[in-house]
């Protein structure tokens, strides 16, 4: 009789990704706060971008880490 088991691995790349994403979480809002705090200063635009992308990418990790958790959890072999 097979038990259901956590995928220890998938759990652990999971963890990983959600790790990632808690970087994003910080990093995102302080390049954003940065950019909208110099409006006159020549990096103005670029800083706005990748602050707008590692907000979008703090978001997309957190869902793919979730969801990979939730593969190890619940997910038949």
């Amino acid at each position: 009789m097979e038990t259901d088991r956590t995928n220890k691995d998938l759990l652990v790349k999971g963890l990983k990704i959600m790790g990632g994403s808690l970087a994003c979480m910080f990093s995102g809002p302080v390049m954003l706060h940065i950019a909208l705090s110099n409006k006159e200063k020549p990096l103005y635009i670029p800083i706005l971008i990748v602050g707008v992308a590692l907000c979008s990418l703090a978001v997309f990790l957190a869902f793919k880490g979730i969801n990979t958790i939730m593969d190890s959890m619940f997910k038949k072999k």
